[in-house]
């Protein structure tokens, strides 16, 4: 074998596996979007646990949240190492499905707080 055809070989393999790794198989909902300055309501359902989704493209992984917005079903696509999964989270294990997030900041400088009455 030459090297150009184990190069090829190991090209085809990766992108086999590129192609399974970028298909979402799950419920197609709107994704929910957060607006600076803004505060947005939701509810999370913590029936089942989350979803996960390798993002290759930015070496991450995201968690893949059903949530409830104005009665309207929708997914929340959250990278797992934000702060705000953890709060969601925690918060999730003590009970609380009802939550208001006020995002501050944008693009590298984003921020999500959970606001609380």
């Amino acid at each position: 074998m030459t090297e150009q055809t184990e190069q090829n070989n190991w090209l085809q393999e990766e992108a086999k596996e590129l192609n399974t790794q970028t298909e979402f198989d799950g419920e197609k909902l709107p994704a929910l979007k957060f607006e600076e300055g803004k505060i947005i309501s939701f509810n999370v359902d913590f029936s089942e646990p989350f979803k996960k989704w390798d993002d290759i493209t930015n070496n991450t992984k995201k968690a893949i949240i059903p949530v409830t917005k104005s009665g309207e079903k929708m997914i929340l696509w959250l990278n797992v190492k934000n702060p705000l999964y953890s709060d969601l989270v925690v918060k999730g294990s003590n009970g609380q499905t009802s939550f208001k997030v006020l995002q501050t900041g944008n693009q590298q400088n984003t921020k999500y707080n959970i606001v609380t009455d």
